[in-house]
């Protein structure tokens, strides 16, 4: 098998990067990957009876172990929830992440979703990944020699395009990482998500561990299965007739033309699963 790669996950809230890539992570580290997981904000407004500093100290807390439950290391940034915006500051951190850590793949949002912290991760995502090879931006920290490969995570928006997936992983065999790192998010799974969205309420979530788990597992199997079914024909492609009919749990990735071109030889060295 060719060596793993460097992966790193951009999102714009410390749950984002497990809810979208903690499969991949997980294959990744599993394989002896390097795996850093990176939130823009520190999610200080994500709940509906906590914020601030109270709030931030929690879910940065969240976002380690949950990291750590997929085999990686992850860095929360100190900027306000709902407050990102496209700066040269945040542009020339992110630079600097990526310079340190030095990623051959690199997943985030696409351009356009619902929160704008979103929107814009992707925007200082795409501009950090243009310049990483520039030697007079951020000149004190060595530059790239290479661009790095860059996708962005699967989302259900249409316009102005649909998700296009370009690769579509098989997450059954880390199934239980995945699910162990959300449930790491307590602050997002058992109470504000249940609180902000329409088809599930506080009253939903049960009290004891194994009724949480129970409730954690019901709510992201469906959302997988979905993934997997709407994107059966990339699956049997990718494993075969008998394999990719019998996917249950996907995870998908588009190519963004900003990074590297994935050639059949990193596609196989990146996604060999």
């Amino acid at each position: 098998m060719s060596e793993a790669p460097a992966l790193l996950v951009i999102g714009a809230h410390p749950d984002d990067c497990e809810i979208t890539a903690g499969g991949v992570a997980a294959l990744t580290a599993a394989r002896g990957g390097r795996v850093l997981h990176v939130a823009l904000t520190n999610g200080d407004k994500g709940h509906q009876t906590l914020s601030g500093a109270k709030l931030a100290t929690m879910r940065r807390s969240e976002a380690l172990a949950a990291a750590a439950a997929c085999g990686a290391e992850a860095i929360v940034l100190d900027n306000h929830d709902g407050e990102l915006l496209p700066t040269l500051e945040h542009r020339y951190e992110l630079i600097r992440i990526l310079r340190e850590f030095r990623p051959d793949l690199v997943l985030f949002p696409r351009p356009w979703d619902y929160h704008p912290d979103h929107r814009y991760t992707s925007q200082l995502a795409q501009d950090a990944l243009y310049m990483v090879r520039v030697p007079s931006v951020c000149p004190y920290v060595e530059r790239l020699e290479t661009d790095p490969v860059a996708m962005y995570v699967s989302d259900q928006f249409q316009k102005p395009y649909p998700f296009q997936a370009d690769v579509v992983i098989d997450i059954g065999p880390v199934l239980e990482q995945k699910l162990e790192a959300m449930g790491s998010h307590i602050s997002q799974v058992y109470e504000w998500l249940p609180f902000v969205n329409s088809n599930m309420s506080l009253s939903d979530v049960p009290d004891d561990p194994a009724g949480r788990r129970a409730f954690l597992r019901n709510q992201w199997e469906r959302r997988l299965r979905r993934d997997a079914d709407r994107f059966r024909s990339q699956l049997i492609a990718a494993y075969g007739a008998e394999r990719g009919a019998k996917v249950a749990y996907a995870e998908a990735f588009e190519v963004c033309e900003l990074g590297a071109p994935l050639t059949p030889l990193l596609r196989e060295r990146f996604f060999p699963f």
